[in-house]
């Protein structure tokens, strides 16, 4: 028998040539709800300032299956013991975890479905798998729920240092072009032992680890919190706003697509059960599903959604101003006024209400390392455990513990502040 055969070979530019047997695991990659990912953006609305940031939710949630394969690998030649059952579960739950993503990644994730985060959808997306594949995912949903007795499975999954923050820190990095984001994953993965049930990393790893903490802060700088990004999301949260606010006020509005037009019109929270029918709906969804929208929406009767869907599409987007403390009202108010004066010298409607839709006002918030009840583990010479940030040598990282919270405005670039 061939055994090549076996295999499927996926060639990754971040991680190399990937290797996945052939079984349960494949036949998940190849669902169409796996599938799906391939059409939702990584970064969201972050190619619009990083040109080279089109890669999928696809291939990282394959670049983090790739890095469990080695964890796992490496935690057996280190006598830990993992059945090839939990293996296959730590697997599966690692490639699901963002199964649950909506189009355009984090940017929509609450407009969609008020109060519901992405997690939770992806739980909701394993148990149908599971039920499809008549119980095989039973050990992958109790790992990535932390209701198995192995809890340092779950650490790989959602922790500190888990495989989803090692992949997206360096995939990101890599088709950013943003150097500070890399991180010496590998040394990592080599470091890690289980003690006491949770997974620590040996001393030899330190400055790696430290390494990837800076890198968090960075990319969270120079590429997540970035002010472009961010006022992209402001620009398309302002759109679909503007559009439930037209569905309210019984303005026909085109979509071109039946399983958005099911979300504008239904408007589903966390107060209302997910039902199988909204789990289909949510899985017929991907980036597409927006751009079609903004493309009839630009066509729109109702000038002001048109204009911002023709800003987007055009990217001709708002400006964000930081500011060192929250804006007070006076601020608002001003900016407020003078969004008025900006719109009705551009023939656009210019009343209270409609000038909302032209500013923002948001914190971002960002936090390298949160030693609190998610602490990241170092082994010293004694075999002994130690707080990262207490570890030789690092305590200058309980500097990066601390969150930084920066408030911003967004609003019309004709209006200095």
């Amino acid at each position: 028998m061939d055994k090549s055969r076996q295999y499927k070979i996926f060639s990754d530019p971040v991680h190399g040539f990937i290797t996945i047997p052939k079984g349960i695991i494949l036949k998940l990659i190849d669902h169409p709800y796996i599938q799906r990912l391939r059409r939702i953006r990584q970064l969201g609305l972050g190619y619009l300032v990083f040109p080279a940031a089109e890669h999928s939710r696809f291939s990282h949630a394959i670049g983090a299956l790739e890095l469990g394969q080695r964890v796992l690998k490496n935690l057996r030649e280190k006598d830990t013991t993992i059945s090839d059952a939990e293996v296959t579960g730590t697997l599966i739950a690692i490639l699901l975890h963002d199964s649950g993503h909506g189009p355009l990644s984090h940017t929509l994730e609450h407009t969609l479905i008020e109060g519901v985060n992405h997690e939770i959808l992806s739980l909701k997306i394993m148990e149908q798998l599971n039920r499809e594949y008549d119980g095989e995912l039973s050990t992958a949903i109790e790992i990535f729920q932390d209701r198995y007795p192995k809890k340092f499975l779950h650490q790989l999954i959602s922790s500190q240092l888990d495989m989803d923050r090692l992949d997206y820190l360096k995939r990101d990095s890599f088709f950013t072009g943003v150097s500070e984001g890399s991180v010496g994953i590998n040394r990592i993965l080599k470091t890690m032992r289980v003690l006491n049930g949770n997974i620590v990393i040996e001393k030899k790893g330190i400055y790696a680890v430290e390494n990837y903490i800076l890198s968090r802060r960075l990319m969270y700088m120079q590429v997540y919190l970035h002010k472009t990004v961010l006022s992209a999301d402001t620009l398309i949260r302002k759109i679909f706003s503007r559009v439930k606010f037209l569905l309210d006020s019984g303005f026909p509005v085109i979509t071109g697509s039946d399983s958005m037009e099911y979300f504008l019109l239904n408007k589903p929270t966390s107060k209302k059960q997910i039902t199988e029918n909204m789990i289909e709906h949510y899985m017929a969804l991907d980036d597409h599903d927006v751009f079609i929208c903004l493309k009839n929406w630009c066509k729109s009767d109702d000038k002001v959604l048109a204009d911002l869907a023709n800003r987007f599409l055009n990217r001709n987007l708002f400006r964000t101003t930081f500011s060192d403390r929250k804006l007070r009202q006076a601020k608002l108010d001003e900016v407020h006024s003078r969004t008025k004066e900006c719109l009705k010298k551009t023939g656009l409607p210019h009343d209270d209400h409609s000038a909302q839709f032209y500013y923002d006002v948001d914190e971002s918030f960002s936090e390298a390392y949160k030693y609190e009840n998610e602490s990241i583990w170092i082994l010293d010479e004694r075999n002994k455990a130690i707080e990262f940030s207490k570890a030789a040598d690092t305590r200058h990282i309980i500097a990066l513990t601390k969150p930084v919270v920066k408030p911003y405005l967004v609003h019309l670039k004709e209006i200095e502040l």
